[in-house]
């Protein structure tokens, strides 16, 4: 009898380590691919990023050349926001049901054509419903990147890997300020957006270069809109999602603020240049990185939760100093950069790890619909409450109502995420 209880033991346990062995195979992907990946994602990332910044430097020559007010200039970038949010409410759902590759390529496409228009407008409500459809059509990179990022990987390995595409997105919004500055010395602002079509060929091209199908038709969602509906009630009851994808919904309010309206700050009030403009925008920008390669770091040694506390944190006190100067007088272009910096540094530990908190607590095959809520409330709350920051008119005003705007949202994105850690007993159930 012993022996054959071996015998039969033997077959039962052959299968077992195949088992697991799903569960690494992406962690094995072959180096060069893996550099392929992230690069291909952070330049599509990086073309949202583009899209709302590569323009600011010419926002008086815009609303000069329109007969546009500044406000009504600050709107086309909020109507931007507004075709992100919806946009990514929109893709996210169908991605999950027809693969990440074929949306990507057709919403790419449409960028490059709505950017192309844009240097035709002769009005700004042409051009402000323009930058909508651009908007819409920039969704589909910013949501199906963050989806295959959710594909592919899981925990620290993620994290590791949104540092890895916010570095190279981070890039963008430093670039791209001081890119359109320099443009505007060769050409009129139409030429800005002939580069953002330019940039969307571009990725037309990666895509079909570099991406591979990253959800295959076995994993992919059969629901109806109905169940997407449903799904969409789940997340928003679910606070593993909601608390962190809320959190950073609100930090980029506070960070949009600054990005919408620091052009005319800069220039009306400071006494910036365009090019002077760029410049300081890029550097705050690098503060961005430099924070999140901080993050990048501290993988391993602080969890996800108690990185993100340290970000919102450092955040809330860069803005409180913001409003210090501005209160007593002190604001000069030198000392606002310097506490813009501080402020974008934080950044780099709030996104990262929000993004992760919020995707992660989701199956993979949620990926989408998850991702584009996330990205719908970022975007429309950053949209909605930095167009808040323009409704006071100019100049010494517009700083002011700036500085409130980023307190606000900066106070309540630390304090969500705060009481909900309070709530629940420890940061690590948030």
């Amino acid at each position: 009898m012993t022996p054959t209880a071996v015998r039969v033991r033997r077959p039962a346990a052959a299968p077992r380590p195949a088992a697991p062995a799903p569960a690494p195979a992406t962690a094995r992907r072959p180096r060069p691919a893996m550099a392929l990946l992230v690069f291909v994602l952070g330049m599509l990332s990086a073309t949202t990023s583009l899209a709302t910044d590569l323009y600011l430097p010419a926002f008086p020559q815009i609303a000069a050349d329109l007969g546009a007010t500044e406000p009504q200039i600050q709107l086309t970038l909020t109507a931007t926001m507004v075709g992100l949010a919806v946009g990514q409410l929109i893709i996210g759902p169908l991605s999950d049901r027809w693969g990440r590759r074929t949306p990507l390529l057709i919403g790419i496409a449409v960028f490059a054509a709505t950017s192309f228009l844009c240097m035709a407008v002769t009005t700004a409500e042409q051009l402000t419903a323009l930058r909508f459809l651009q908007g819409l059509a920039a969704a589909t990179a910013a949501v199906i990147s963050r989806a295959v990022v959710r594909d592919t990987f899981d925990g620290d390995s993620a994290v590791r890997l949104y540092s890895r595409l916010a570095l190279l997105v981070g890039l963008a919004p430093m670039l791209g300020p001081v890119l359109g500055g320099q443009l505007m010395l060769f050409g009129p602002w139409e030429l800005l957006f002939g580069a953002l079509g330019v940039a969307g060929l571009g990725g037309v091209a990666l895509v079909f270069v570099g991406l591979p199908e990253s959800l295959p038709a076995e994993r992919r969602t059969r629901q109806d809109w109905a169940a997407t509906l449903r799904l969409f009630g789940v997340l928003l009851r679910d606070p593993r999602f909601i608390v962190p994808t809320l959190t950073m919904a609100l930090s980029f309010a506070m960070t949009f603020t600054y990005v919408s309206a620091f052009s005319f700050v800069s220039q009306a009030h400071l006494g910036a240049t365009a090019q002077q403009f760029s410049l300081v925008f890029g550097v705050n920008t690098l503060g961005m990185i430099l924070g999140n390669q901080l993050n990048a770091a501290l993988i391993g040694r602080m969890d996800t939760p108690h990185r993100l506390v340290a970000g919102l944190a450092g955040a809330t006190v860069s803005v409180f100093a913001l409003a210090a100067l501005h209160l007593s007088g002190g604001a000069t272009l030198v000392t606002v950069t310097a506490v813009l910096f501080m402020m974008m540094f934080c950044t780099g530990l709030i996104s990262p790890n929000a993004t992760t908190l919020a995707i992660v607590s989701r199956p993979a095959a949620e990926a989408g619909s998850a991702s584009a809520l996330l990205g719908t409330l970022q975007f429309a709350l950053g949209g909605v409450l930095a167009a808040a920051a323009g409704l006071t008119g100019t100049g010494h005003a517009t700083l002011g109502s700036m500085t409130l705007v980023m307190v606000v949202t900066a106070l309540a994105a630390a304090g969500l995420f705060v009481a909900a850690a309070v709530r629940r007993g420890s940061l690590a159930a948030v």
